[in-house]
């Protein structure tokens, strides 16, 4: 038997809503700034920032552009751009 969670559980969980619908403002990481300390995924509240040979990565299908993520870095490696239509 499959459940459905109907609400945005992060990369790892099973998805009915894709919250990246919802942003006005696209996070963008700059991977040669970033010191991989995992800040920014620890902060995400929606669980959009993952770890892929020791590199992050944010799934745009779920980030829903709040900006912590960028708030957060220490070392300013995510900047925030105004979502195009």
């Amino acid at each position: 038997m499959s459940q459905e969670y109907i609400v945005p559980v992060g990369r790892d969980g099973i998805y009915v809503l894709e919250t990246g619908k919802w942003r006005t403002q696209t996070p963008a990481l700059d991977q040669q700034t970033c010191v991989a300390c995992g800040r920014c995924r620890m902060y995400c509240p929606v669980g959009a920032i993952h770890e892929e040979s020791g590199r992050y990565v944010i799934d745009l299908t779920y980030c829903k552009g709040c900006g912590i993520c960028a708030e957060e870095c220490a070392v300013g490696a995510i900047s925030m751009h105004r979502e195009e239509s």
